[in-house]
Formats: C-alpha cells, sequence, structure tokens
C-alpha cells in the first residue's frame, strides 16, 4: 500500500476516536458535575520504510484528558442537590467499586440510604449516609441532618494529580492509578445547587464540524489514490 493511503488512513483512524470523543460530550451536556475530555494527536514516523517512502507518517492520538474546569452551578431548591465549591469528588460506592463524581443529585431509599442518581451509595466520612425521616438539611460543611439528627458527613476527596483520574460513565471516575484520595481539609458545598456540565455545546459543535469536514476529505484522497494505483497498475498489464 501507498505511504499516503497509511497517511490518510491514520488519519481516519484518529478522526474516528475524536467524533467518539465529541459525542459523549455532547451527549452529555446535561448531566449534572459531567467533565468533559480534550484529545491530542502526534505524528508517528515509521523508520523501516526505505527512503523512498519517507513521507509516510501516521497521525496518532495520545489518549484524551478530562477537563476538570468548574461547570456552572444553578439552584435546584432540592434539600439533596448538592454542589461542592472548589476542588474535590464526592465518593460513591457501585456495583463494580468505589468511584468519583461531582454529580450532587442525591436521594435517599426507602430505608433511607442516601444514594445517586443511577443507584450508587453515597459515602459518608464514616460509610454509608442513612437519613431518617424529619427535614433534610445539609450544611456547607456536608454535614447532613434529618430534623436535628445528625445523619453523617458528605466524604469529599482529593487527589495528588486528578489527571490521572479514568472516565467510567456519565459524571462517574475510576481511580485506576491507585492513588491516595485525600479528605478535602475544608470542604465547602451548596445545598439545593447543581454544578451542571463544563462542556460548551458551541465549540464541540464547531469541533465535530470540523472532524467530520477532515473525515469527509481523507476518504475522498483515499479514494482518489485507489483509483489512481488501480488505473496505472491496469495501464501496464494492459501493455504487456
Amino acid at each position: 500500500m501507498p505511504g499516503a493511503q497509511y497517511i490518510a488512513l491514520s488519519g481516519l483512524r484518529s478522526r474516528l476516536e475524536e467524533l467518539d470523543r465529541i459525542s459523549t460530550d455532547i451527549a452529555n451536556v446535561g448531566t449534572a458535575g459531567y467533565k468533559g475530555q480534550r484529545g491530542s494527536q502526534r505524528a508517528a514516523d515509521r523508520p523501516t520504510f526505505g527512503d523512498e517512502l519517507q513521507t509516510a507518517i501516521d497521525t496518532v492520538t495520545t489518549g484524551t484528558k478530562i477537563d476538570f474546569s468548574t461547570g456552572a452551578v444553578a439552584p435546584t431548591g432540592r434539600p439533596l442537590d448538592v454542589a461542592i465549591e472548589g476542588s474535590g469528588f464526592f465518593v460513591v460506592e457501585t456495583d463494580k467499586g468505589i468511584r468519583y463524581t461531582r454529580d450532587g443529585h442525591f436521594s435517599k431509599t426507602g430505608a433511607g440510604t442516601l444514594i445517586t442518581s443511577d443507584g450508587a451509595t453515597v459515602q459518608g466520612a464514616d460509610g454509608p449516609i442513612t437519613v431518617g425521616p424529619g427535614e433534610v438539611r445539609i450544611d456547607e460543611d456536608g454535614t447532613i441532618y434529618a430534623g436535628t439528627t445528625k445523619a453523617g458527613k458528605l466524604a469529599v476527596v482529593t487527589f495528588g494529580d486528578a489527571n490521572q483520574l479514568s472516565r467510567d460513565k456519565g459524571a462517574m471516575l475510576r481511580n485506576d492509578a491507585a492513588m491516595t484520595a485525600d479528605p478535602v481539609a475544608q470542604v465547602t458545598v451548596r445545598s439545593g445547587a447543581l454544578e451542571g456540565s463544563n462542556v460548551s455545546v458551541a465549540e464541540r459543535l464547531s469541533q465535530l464540524t470540523n472532524a467530520s469536514r477532515s473525515f469527509e476529505s481523507l476518504q475522498k484522497a483515499i479514494t482518489m489514490v485507489m483509483n489512481e494505483v488501480d488505473g496505472k497498475s491496469i495501464e501496464m498489464l494492459g501493455r504487456r
């Protein structure tokens, strides 16, 4: 296969990955606490090719990085909606283990267990939080009360390098790097409010348009090269 086709095919692959990333971000624009992703690319030389193919350079992705900038915080009026001010993540337990999130849209089960919108158990400083009967109140330090009874305190943690966290699903993050989760010393939360997604729809739509056009151009380039190669092959065989 000619070097030009390798270049175009590697470009197609990186554009597909970019389109997947952008579409995931757009799909989660309405997900509370969701953090967008940013991709990067680099050129990868293939030195095993001969001098005649030194122009064969692949385009490869170097992974995605999560954008941890804060989303807009909007009031909801629900006592169990909570937004973190500053750095930190809520700790929740799913059926696949501990996860971390900025999505503070909580509710409680019939037994009073505090859970996320998808059923994960919200963790407190001393384990799962159970909220008894009575009006629920969450103080700025994350302490939860049911009436006058203290139900627990939200666990809010931070990491030395949050960029090592991995996307799980939606606003959920995994600690695949096994970093130490340090409790935030002076946490401040806002009850009755939620942090929205930090994804800019306008920016992602612009990126989507550019990636789609680039993908189409590379497809046309491959078609032209293939037609040229096939045409020359047929011409040479015809001469024989």
